[in-house]
């Protein structure tokens, strides 16, 4: 049986299929350090988000023979060095793109019928419903940028609900279907009401969302990002929100997550998330989209079946 390394949190669940497969060693609280010193034992690690693969990681993995990334991102993997030395990097898209569509439109939707606001102001003893009358989403235009499993997933659920679905994706064409249009970026500009972002981070993508971005669109739109933080300048979306330009924005991520939360307070936070945590047109949600109590066990689940079926054909 193969030796794998597991160095993040899973669930009990999913490690009873790992035990019938693999030998494994289970160490989620594991440092980044430790791990670089006991891979060369390993042919396989299995990881989420505990640390990033760079040149010392490989210079030590000798054995090892694959990595999978329990989600949809492996930004944490340098995976040049990675298919360079002849490791295969597998990933679990498949396994939260659900999670992150539902996520998305509940976003959509407390944001334009003002549940939050509405929600703290009873608690507050003020009954005012005219201040907290909502907009329905059946007459507006949805537009999409990126059409991978994420936007593909999204698109799908919201084509009934909105008047129309746009999607742009660089990549991509031909995938036009029932009350899902392809369109070019220019279209996007031109008609969308609502844009929702649904891209990897690269260095294309990185602040892809600034303010010449913003600035195209014909419309006040809501933006929505479930993607990656970094895609989106803060401080720029803050500046169109302010110039209602941007009528407001849902964000499951955020530029600063690097930063380490728990480790700052709020007045160490850069200005432009104070701005953003501030503002009554901004919904924010600690980059949960994709994390369900149902995903948390199918990623891993997924994972696993990929990286059976890639032994077994070899």
């Amino acid at each position: 049986m193969k030796k794998v390394l597991v160095i993040d949190e899973f669930p009990q669940e999913v490690l009873a299929f790992f035990e019938e497969r693999f030998q494994f060693d289970y160490r989620p609280r594991i440092t980044a350090d430790e791990v670089i010193d006991l891979i060369p034992a390993y042919e396989g690690l299995l990881l989420r988000s505990k640390m990033k693969l760079k040149h010392a990681f490989f210079e030590k993995a000798l054995k090892l023979e694959f990595i999978g990334r329990s989600g949809a991102g492996i930004e944490n993997v340098d995976l040049e060095i990675a298919e360079g030395r002849g490791i295969k990097v597998f990933n679990s898209p498949e396994g939260n793109c659900n999670a992150v569509a539902e996520h998305a439109l509940s976003m959509i939707l407390s944001l334009l019928n003002k549940i939050p606001q509405g929600n703290r102001a009873v608690r507050e003893g003020v009954w005012d419903r005219i201040e907290n009358r909502g907009s329905e989403i059946q007459d507006k235009v949805l537009g999409i940028i990126g059409y991978g499993n994420m936007g593909e997933c999204f698109a799908k659920k919201a084509r009934h609900l909105f008047k129309e679905v746009l999607v742009y994706d660089k990549y991509k064409s031909g995938f036009s279907e029932e009350r899902i249009t392809e369109v070019e970026l220019n279209e996007l500009y031109q008609s969308a009401d609502i844009v929702s972002l649904h891209t990897n981070l690269t260095e294309e993508t990185n602040q892809m969302v600034n303010a010449e971005f913003l600035s195209q669109f014909q419309k006040k739109v809501y933006l929505i990002n479930t993607s990656r933080g970094q895609v989106v300048d803060t401080a720029a979306l803050m500046d169109a929100i302010d110039q209602n330009i941007v009528s407001g924005a849902c964000l499951d991520v955020l530029e600063f997550e690097s930063l380490g939360f728990e480790a700052l307070s709020l007045d160490e936070l850069p200005e432009a998330f104070k701005r953003l945590s501030s503002s009554g047109k901004v919904i924010l949600s600690p980059h949960v989209a994709g994390w369900t109590h149902e995903s948390n066990i199918r990623m891993p689940q997924m994972l696993l079946e990929k990286i059976q079926t890639w032994y077994s054909e070899r």
